[in-house]
């Protein structure tokens, strides 16, 4: 059969009576069509390539448009359900709603093959590599570790596109930015961004890239400016030494950057990438928050203990707000009414009126606070000297009101205990408006709290690595347009596949189809044999000698490869150290074992590399072991 846009004819859905329409009269790019309930479903499959063929491996941009079937007004609003499966054998097309209700359980065994529902937790770790985690997976504690990108320093900071396909992370020691592609999570490439990049920040329409330089040479601090499309540095700007904090206005026009050293603000004209002017805001700068309610920029000075308000526009100075020494972060509500300005000397937070430009109320919360995320209903203030997370009532905000403050303990100790924290938040809102996720890198474990719980729902552990921050991709479809949803997706296999979509309201299940072809090329990757490791415990004693297993498999059958003579292990200690190779033996069938010896303290990396079967060292998924002191359990 071929591809769905290129048919001859199309299959239009009126309530359960399916009638073939030639293609010519088809709406232009609609594939296939669900009246029901005076609703309208058209689905549409478009492939990425240049042959027009939905094809495995590929991608594919899948849409749903929901609209009035009377009037054709879209539906804004909606949130449908999508999974692509395996298609249903035939004769059980009518189970499609049967399948749908075993997707909305989360039975681990009949997952489908993509869920356009779905998102991904990554976790940013002390070494050099980031941790993927599917949330859907993790039941009774164990945690599914989707993946693993490694990269080539350990990361800072973090800044993501606007639809989460691609992830900027700064690495300080490398003097790059990584890119990191969230649709196969692999490093698309390393973008040199002057020296110590630190601070990432992608302006509003996301063209450029703008990196803090926390240059140890005073007037070597500034930004580096990159060009996301091209991926190539397009500015470099002193504007002073210390650290820095980027922010933007509303439309792109400037960006701020603050240099904490040099106690000013300096304003960029983005069009032209020159500095404008510098804005003196007291000795210390260590915050910036735009509100777009008020047009205006507000700095928190720590050393002050001020708040300076700069119009967006005019780049005046409108007030400066006394505040109180030990100030600290400042961020916006969503509304950008209501600015949240924590203390850490007082342990307070401090609300700011964007309105009148006025603190019009204080509340004791979390032991030395240094990090805020928003929710719809809730404001989250982590604390560097206690466990506890404060949650503050956004609906309790304001003059002459009562503010509400809440909390819950995320681990067993506070997060400072565990040293060498990174500029990247520890928490991030979960995909459902009503949750977060707050790391504690002292347990090593992501804590997901949902409002209205006394404490948080469950946990993910990071085997193999130490968390210092997270954040949240989403792949759920998104409404790009009032009653258009869309998401990019990569095809998973040949064959036919059955797209399962659900509305509530109205309730309407039904599958549409699509064909896939194979793809030649994925076919002959798939005889080439590959590593899988047999490690279940990451942790190993330092200095002890400690037996490494894995798994030669070829085909798509994945059979064992016996007989391998000249398989070798190499490994090395993070970030980078002289490598190391020992020779591997067979012990079972398709079964390889090596001796290796971490002879310090510290994480380290495994390849596995074999000449006569044309796989050089890292050419296949890596494995991680961590040397510690004293007794480890070993591996078998």
């Amino acid at each position: 059969m071929k591809a769905l846009h290129k048919a001859s004819s199309l299959l239009l859905f009126t309530g359960l009576l399916a009638v073939e329409v030639p293609a010519a009269e088809a709406p232009a790019g609609v594939s296939q069509r669900l009246v029901r309930d005076g609703v309208a479903i058209e689905f549409e499959a478009r492939p990425l390539g240049s042959d027009g063929v939905l094809t495995e491996g590929m991608f594919a941009d899948v849409r749903l448009r929901i609209s009035d079937a009377t009037t054709g007004q879209p539906l804004a609003g909606q949130v449908p359900g999508a999974w692509l499966d395996q298609a249903l054998p035939e004769g059980q097309a009518d189970q499609c709603k049967v399948r749908i209700g075993t997707y909305l359980k989360g039975v681990l065994s009949a997952r489908p093959l993509v869920d356009l529902n779905s998102y991904y937790l990554v976790v940013m770790n002390k070494d050099s590599a980031l941790t993927v985690i599917d949330p859907v997976t993790s039941v009774g504690g164990i945690t599914s570790t989707l993946t693993r990108v490694a990269l080539k320093r350990p990361p800072m900071d973090w800044a993501a596109s606007a639809d989460d396909r691609l992830l900027y992370v700064s690495m300080p020691s490398a003097g790059e930015v990584a890119v990191v592609d969230t649709t196969e999570f692999k490093v698309l490439g390393n973008l040199p961004a002057g020296p110590e990049p630190v601070r990432v920040a992608l302006q509003p329409d996301g063209r450029y890239l703008w990196v803090g330089n926390n240059a140890q040479r005073g007037e070597e601090g500034g930004v580096t400016v990159i060009d996301t499309q091209a991926r190539k540095t397009v500015a470099t700007l002193a504007t002073g030494g210390g650290h820095h904090e980027i922010a933007f206005s509303a439309d792109s026009r400037f960006a701020f950057v603050s240099s904490r050293d040099a106690g000013r603000v300096t304003v960029v004209d983005v069009a032209s990438l020159k500095k404008v002017q510098d804005i003196e805001t007291g000795p210390s700068p260590l915050s910036l928050a735009l509100s777009n309610l008020s047009g205006a920029l507000y700095v928190s000075d720590g050393k002050a203990g001020t708040v300076t308000v700069i119009d967006a526009r005019s780049l005046k100075v409108r007030k400066v707000i006394d505040a109180g020494h030990g100030l600290g972060p400042l961020r916006f509500t969503p509304d950008g009414r209501f600015g949240l300005a924590l203390n850490s000397l007082n342990d307070q937070v401090l609300v700011l009126d964007a309105g009148s430009d006025e603190i019009v109320q204080r509340a004791e919360i979390t032991a030395e606070p240094y990090q805020l995320v928003f929710t719809r209903n809730y404001a989250y203030v982590r604390g560097l000297a206690s466990p506890k997370v404060s949650m503050i009532n956004l609906e309790s905000l304001g003059k002459d009101k009562q503010i509400i403050v809440q909390a819950f303990e995320a681990g067993p100790a506070a997060p400072k205990l565990a040293g060498e924290l990174p500029l990247a938040d520890g928490l991030s809102q979960a995909r459902d408006e009503g949750a977060v996720f707050v790391v504690n890198p002292v347990d090593n474990t992501t804590y997901f709290y949902m409002e209205g719980m006394n404490a948080p729902m469950t946990g993910y552990l990071n085997r193999g690595h130490t968390s210092r921050a997270a954040r949240v991709i989403d792949r759920s479809m998104r409404e790009v347009e009032p009653g258009l949803f869309s998401s990019r997706i990569k095809l998973p296999a040949p064959g036919k596949f059955d797209l399962a979509v659900m509305l509530n309201q109205p309730k309407i299940a039904h599958c549409f189809s699509a064909d896939v072809q194979p793809n030649k090329a994925m076919a002959a990757q798939r005889n080439k044999p590959r590593v899988e490791f047999l490690i279940d415990q990451p942790l190993v004693t330092a200095g002890a000698t400690t037996k490494v297993r894995f798994r030669i498999l070829q085909g798509g059958a994945d059979q064992p490869k016996t007989g391998i003579a000249d398989l070798r292990v190499r490994y090395f200690q993070a970030p980078a150290s002289r490598p190391y190779e020992v020779a591997a033996v067979e012990v079972g069938e398709g079964v390889y074992e090596a001796p290796i010896e971490l002879k310090q303290v510290g994480a380290y990396y495994l390849h596995v590399g074999s000449s006569s079967l044309g796989m050089p060292f890292g050419s296949q998924p890596y494995a991680s072991l961590r040397a510690v002191q004293g007794q480890a359990r070993t591996n078998p």
